[in-house]
């Protein structure tokens, strides 16, 4: 069965190119999530204060991968105790979060979070909040590290060759 959720993690770019690789993902989008302007652009999240979030939709098949899984995976290129910054970008445009469209999606995922604040002690930072709403970005933004290979991100192309390498039973410490 195709299932949804929307991870926010830093710049969009590298995470989209890091979950596209994901065994069991079957599409992804970025844009924007959970903020209060209509409509908004890239240069008006980057830059003004729309209360927005760049995050990818993604698609993925739960009898491949569960949301569980695939949350244990995105837990490996973010700093979860690091507020509105990953990598080199600042804002919080680019605070991590896990946007959810239903109650049980949302448990597993609040789930998650508490085993994962065990590996460390300072506090978990990540949003867990339903889905309010997702804006598509601009078509040059999609699966934009493949259109510009040298691209920034905080993703590294490391990481990356691991999630295109890990398998569905394998442990999901990359």
């Amino acid at each position: 069965m195709i299932r949804e959720v929307y991870l926010a993690g830093g710049c969009y770019w590298g995470t989209q190119k890091f979950l596209d690789n994901i065994q069991g993902v079957v599409h992804t989008e970025v844009g924007f999530a959970n903020g209060n302007t209509p409509s908004p652009t890239y240069d008006q999240v980057k830059h003004s204060d729309t209360g927005y979030t760049e995050t990818v939709h993604v698609q993925y098949d739960n009898a491949v991968i569960s949301l569980k899984t695939l949350l244990e995976l995105f837990f490996n290129i973010i700093d979860p105790t690091s507020l509105n910054r990953q990598g080199g970008d600042i804002g919080t445009n680019y605070r991590t979060g896990i946007y959810t469209v239903s109650e049980e999606d949302r448990a597993i995922a609040r789930e998650c979070l508490s085993t994962l604040q065990i590996r460390y002690t300072r506090p978990i930072v990540v949003e867990c909040e339903p889905l309010q709403c997702f804006y598509t970005a601009h078509e040059a933004h999609q699966k934009y590290l493949d259109k510009n290979p040298g691209g920034y991100c905080h993703v590294s192309l490391g990481m990356i060759q691991k999630a295109k390498n890990w398998k569905p039973g394998e442990p999901t410490q990359l």
